[in-house]
């Protein structure tokens, strides 16, 4: 694959992020680059500045573990990053024949249905890398009531954050779920370089909202493992929940479990327990509408 865009503008930008003092090394004169100079951080990675330059120029085929490891250290990237930087390298020494392309919805397993269903109480929801949300229990759906009446297709969470009205008001904290999205999504694509839905929904977010376009040129990537988010619910008012992230390995497409929980005996409990009640009226509801 050719991604050498991709790796000069993501080495570019980290080498600009630190400073000679973080990298302990005496600074004199006038600089004309932000940040290190490229043979500075091929001497902290113990690399040719001849071959530093050519890893930052885009071509990353071939370069070893160790190199990568190298790098990391001497552009000081945490482990999210150093993670994006192994699979720009894998990507860039691919080819389409050898790369798995994913692009028909992935079949949901029974057993992964009734694990939803069991968490009572537990906001839930089945999402794919390209965050696609692909199932939810009642309570998920009730949490996220304005993403799945968006009038934005198909359920995407990208999707929702960034080109429904409506999001900034859900979200309180709008900027700061916003541009993690960003940076998980840039994860999400170095890591399945092939998969044509994925590139096409970058475009379609790149071409549609300017916020997007200009965290995406930044470089940054997030993973979302898990945290507290806040949400402001269209029924229910303000919601402060932890969110955990449970993968499920062993399927071609990438899948993980998102579920939201909250401390009892708060106001957020206490609007998590109102929001149960009033999602187990709408589902009985929808129940007898349907058998009507």
């Amino acid at each position: 694959m050719d991604n050498r865009s991709e790796v000069r503008a993501f080495l570019s930008s980290r080498r600009a992020k630190i400073s000679p003092e973080q990298a302990g090394i005496p600074a004199h004169g006038s600089r004309r680059v932000a940040g290190l100079r490229r043979g500075e951080v091929a001497a902290l990675a113990g690399v040719s500045v001849e071959y530093y330059t050519r890893l930052e120029r885009g071509n990353l085929a071939g370069a070893s573990d160790s190199v990568l490891e190298a790098l990391a250290r001497a552009l000081q990237l945490d482990d999210t990053e150093t993670a994006h930087l192994h699979h720009l390298a894998r990507a860039a020494g691919s080819t389409p024949a050898r790369a798995r392309t994913r692009t028909s919805a992935p079949e949901i397993r029974p057993a992964i249905r009734q694990v939803l269903d069991s968490m009572v109480g537990v906001p839930a929801f089945l999402r794919t890398h390209r965050f696609d949300i692909l199932a939810a229990n009642p309570l998920g759906r009730a949490l996220y009531a304005p993403l799945f009446h968006s009038a934005v297709r198909p359920v995407n969470s990208m999707r929702f954050a960034f080109l429904d009205p409506h999001a900034q008001a859900f979200y309180p904290d709008w900027h700061k779920v916003a541009r993690e999205s960003v940076g998980a999504l840039r994860l999400a694509a170095a890591a399945n370089p092939y998969d044509q839905q994925l590139m096409n929904l970058i475009g379609e977010l790149s071409m549609h909202s300017e916020p997007f376009r200009g965290w995406w040129a930044a470089q940054d990537v997030y993973v979302h493992r898990h945290g507290v988010k806040r949400f402001r619910h269209p029924a229910i008012g303000l919601l402060e929940l932890a969110h955990e992230a449970l993968e499920l390995p062993g399927d071609e497409t990438p899948l993980t479990i998102v579920t939201y929980t909250a401390v009892p005996g708060t106001p957020s409990g206490d609007g998590l327990e109102l929001l149960a009640s009033w999602a187990a009226t709408d589902e009985s509801h929808l129940r007898a509408t349907q058998q009507a």
